[in-house]
């Protein structure tokens, strides 16, 4: 497995991303294309694309949905986790409150660069971009949704 790092951290599921969307995108424009051809069809034709169509949207939407809210919750909890490990305060009663996307970021740094980071982050607003340029050691995450 390819280390992992700012430039290629994101992840795709090849079954999903690489042969069920596009089946039904060129499915949908099969449909489409029997609108064309076959117009005393086309409202067949139509509902066919749409419901080609709603099915690629609903299936991203509940993948997403349930795999992401699930994660989404387990990060939150880890960093918590890893600040009260590191310094014995709570993290999630710090004020200004950090976001998720800012929780979400510092889970990439290393146990060395965590606290300085989070800390700096609560001074600066640091963005989740700005997050991750500053990690030198990138802590990968293999195991994300």
């Amino acid at each position: 497995m390819r280390a992992q790092n700012y430039s290629n951290h994101s992840r795709y599921y090849i079954p999903h991303h690489f042969i069920f969307y596009p089946v039904v995108l060129i499915s949908a424009g099969i449909s489409f294309y029997c609108m064309e051809q076959y117009p005393d069809q086309q409202k067949l034709w139509f509902a066919v694309a749409g419901l080609f169509l709603l099915l690629g949207v609903l299936s991203y939407m509940m993948r997403q949905h349930y795999a992401l809210n699930n994660q989404n919750r387990i990060v939150r909890l880890e960093v918590y986790y890893r600040y009260f490990a590191s310094t014995n305060k709570r993290l999630e009663l710090q004020q200004p409150a950090l976001t998720f996307s800012q929780l979400a970021a510092l889970r990439f740094a290393s146990e060395e660069e965590f606290v300085p980071l989070v800390e700096r982050t609560l001074n600066e607003n640091l963005a989740a971009d700005q997050i991750k340029r500053a990690i030198k050691v990138w802590q990968p995450d293999y195991m994300r949704a």
